[in-house]
């Protein structure tokens, strides 16, 4: 498929000047349970610190083909809205009821694929508590498709000579063992966004421990 090639193409040719502005770090919660390889189909849900988590994200899971939900003004920029559209990008008008997003998402993983979300829906202003109220959009889609979600957390330390940026991988959440037959879809679906932030603070909080350990 041409998104796959284009995303090997761009990760191979991208690994000199990735090594040289990111440095990522990878911590993990448990390595045995999920390492940065990935088994069939996923949601990957992610902190949203700048633009640059996308590449993070990417290079995080170097053997498998991401198509991240990115934001309209994106794909509105000259040259990057051709990368990302190369790449796969799944297009999200924040400002319509278009909901197309969401079926293209569900194609991708009936077909195994993985799909990224910044459940966060943008990137939190400077003086906003971190992270966001989470967007019901990534549980929704996870329960619809049955889809085991893989949290991952990023500090943002990019293009910093003096720090390594650092990320972790957090264990699965199986939207199956959250998910209450005696309770509504959309309080399944709370529960669930709940539960996805709930996680992203306690990994958040993981490798802040786990890099006080190395200092």
């Amino acid at each position: 498929m041409l998104y796959a090639f284009f995303n090997y193409f761009t990760k191979i040719t991208g690994i000199p000047p990735y090594l040289l502005l990111f440095r990522t770090k990878t911590y993990y919660e448990d390595k045995s349970v999920q390492s940065r390889k990935i088994k069939g189909k996923a949601i990957i849900i992610c902190n949203h610190t700048s633009v640059f988590d996308y590449p993070v994200m990417m290079f995080t899971f170097f053997f498998r083909t991401l198509r991240v939900q990115m934001a309209e003004l994106l794909f509105k920029k000259p040259f990057v809205g051709v990368l990302i559209r190369l790449l796969g990008g799944i297009y999200v008008d924040r400002y319509s009821n278009n909901l197309s997003f969401m079926s293209k998402s569900e194609a991708i993983l009936s077909k195994g694929g993985v799909v990224g979300i910044w459940p966060e829906g943008r990137i939190p202003k400077k003086d906003e508590e971190r992270p966001l109220p989470f967007k019901s959009g990534a549980a929704f889609l996870a329960l619809s498709t049955n889809t085991p979600i893989i949290p991952i957390y990023t500090d943002g330390s990019y293009f910093d000579i003096r720090h390594r940026a650092h990320v972790i991988i957090g264990t699965p959440i199986y939207p199956e063992a959250v998910a209450d037959s005696t309770k509504s879809d959309k309080e399944n679906i709370e529960e669930l966004t709940r539960v996805m932030r709930e996680k992203i603070i306690y990994l958040g909080n993981l490798l802040h421990d786990r890099k006080n350990r190395e200092s």
